[in-house]
């Protein structure tokens, strides 16, 4: 039966009614945040420590899910096709903006996904083992011309940010490099603190601990400036890159459809929770995150700049996914 004007008129004012009894009834039942990549890189901690904050605040029980896979498009899309109810949500990294010119997704990174908060970024930084020989950027270019493809990098995966940003220093630099892609910081941070290749590019989330421990020895930098706790590494703009800048970011986002009241609620819920001194001292001190904390709309913003400036590099360069 075709529907009147009518139907039509209550159907759309049936909706904002239901979207906000299911707000006024919520939290209820348990909230899980899907983390989806491994423990032990950048993403997880983060979780983890909004965690007790989250559960205090909203008087519900957290649970922290890892679902890795395909550059974090798994646990992702696990989140797309959640139901809208604000009991699960999905803290996401760079490769967020990478994916959709990756691979073929089964959902929409723009249409499937409601953005909740921009948590903050960070810049790059390229770091080697103590063992190896390197003492500058300069002399890994300078190697890897000597002997093309034996100088190796671990990133989080094929097409991560990381990965894109050594692919393009690399070509500027005129030299070749090996990649050896992982399923996440955890696993390429083990592998590098071993020894077992040659260089490792990740945000400074994932690197500072490893270099506070003097487990790895950094490089480079891609910050417009010099960080404060890597006063002594040079940016890739002063190693003779111009305007060269990466960034690795962190980002919170729902399933499409869930009510704006719910959204707003666990985004301010999050927000206090990361400006905990406890919790902000060890983003911005240990992680070296720039805390941004933003809305929807920033979340939303970000994500649209990230896909323009990345989507090019992947198409033009034919890059493939693991």
């Amino acid at each position: 039966m075709k529907p009147t004007r009518r139907s039509l008129v209550l159907g759309a004012l049936a909706a904002p009614l239901a979207g906000k009894a299911r707000a006024d009834t919520w939290p209820s039942g348990i909230i899980k945040i899907i983390v989806p990549f491994p423990p032990g890189g950048s993403v997880d901690p983060i979780a983890r420590m909004a965690q007790p904050g989250l559960q205090q605040k909203l008087n519900a029980n957290i649970v922290i899910e890892n679902r890795p896979g395909s550059s974090g498009s798994l646990g992702t899309s696990l989140v797309a096709k959640s139901p809208p109810d604000g009991n699960t949500w999905v803290f996401v990294f760079d490769s967020h903006a990478v994916n959709p010119f990756l691979m073929d997704l089964d959902f929409d990174t723009v249409k499937d996904l409601a953005p909740v908060m921009l948590i903050g970024d960070a810049p790059n930084v390229i770091a080697t083992h103590p063992s190896k020989p390197f003492k500058s950027f300069a002399d890994v270019v300078a190697a890897a011309k000597a002997k093309p493809d034996t100088i190796t990098y671990g990133t989080i995966g094929s097409g991560s940010v990381g990965h894109l940003t050594m692919m393009l220093l690399s070509q500027r630099a005129g030299c070749k490099l090996v990649h050896v892609p992982y399923r996440g910081g955890g696993p390429a941070m083990n592998d590098a603190i071993a020894g077992h290749v040659d260089l490792i590019i990740g945000s400074a989330a994932l690197v500072m601990p490893q270099v506070t421990a003097k487990s790895i020895v950094p490089l480079l930098q891609t910050g417009k400036t010099r960080m404060a706790n890597l006063a002594d590494v040079p940016t890739a703009i002063e190693s003779g890159f111009p305007g060269f800048e990466s960034y690795a970011w962190w980002g919170v986002f729902a399933p499409a459809g869930t009510p704006k009241p719910i959204i707003e609620r666990f985004g301010n819920a999050l927000r206090e929770s990361l400006r905990d001194p406890g919790v902000s001292k060890l983003l911005t001190e240990s992680l070296q995150i720039n805390l941004m904390l933003g809305g929807p709309q920033e979340d939303a913003d970000f994500l649209k700049a990230q896909m323009a400036l990345w989507g090019p590099v992947v198409k033009d360069n034919n890059v493939k996914s693991d």
